[in-house]
């Protein structure tokens, strides 16, 4: 496990906290009261700014709690912040519950994971190399 220096501008309430030491993610709290309506979705500040390093990402994903007992999640999950970015985070929730989903200021509503990553170098061939696979797509391996 590494740990990387996070640059943050944000308010004490909505610094983000992890659930359980060594977890991956931080949770973010909302900035705003709000009320999603099924089928719905709405864009809720954060209230937290930051400067990642180069050759990091912020991966903006779902709370599995959210999801499992209100239908909320991230519609875009993972969210992608990268390490040019300096506004102010934003996490687009969307409810496929049957009933409104009420938010709160301070609400824990999606957490963030850093992950370092590889750039690509794309070199293009007129011919793709051959795989046990192929072209076999979608659902090609069955569900059982």
């Amino acid at each position: 496990m590494t740990t990387i220096d996070v640059l943050i501008s944000c308010a004490d309430e909505f610094m983000p906290t992890m659930g359980n030491p060594g977890d991956a993610g931080f949770d973010l709290r909302s900035a705003i009261a709000t009320s999603i309506e099924p089928g719905s979705r709405a864009v809720i500040p954060t209230g937290v700014s930051i400067a990642l390093p180069q050759g990091y990402v912020g991966l903006v994903h779902p709370r599995s709690g959210l999801a499992a007992k209100h239908g909320v999640t991230v519609l875009n999950a993972p969210g992608t912040v990268d390490a040019g970015y300096r506004g102010e985070i934003a996490v687009t929730l969307i409810n496929h519950g049957e009933e409104s989903f009420v938010v709160a200021v301070g609400d824990r509503i999606a957490q963030i994971v850093f992950q370092k990553f590889e750039l690509a170098n794309f070199v293009r061939v007129t011919e793709l190399p051959g795989s046990m696979r192929g072209t076999s797509g979608f659902g090609s391996t069955g569900v059982k």
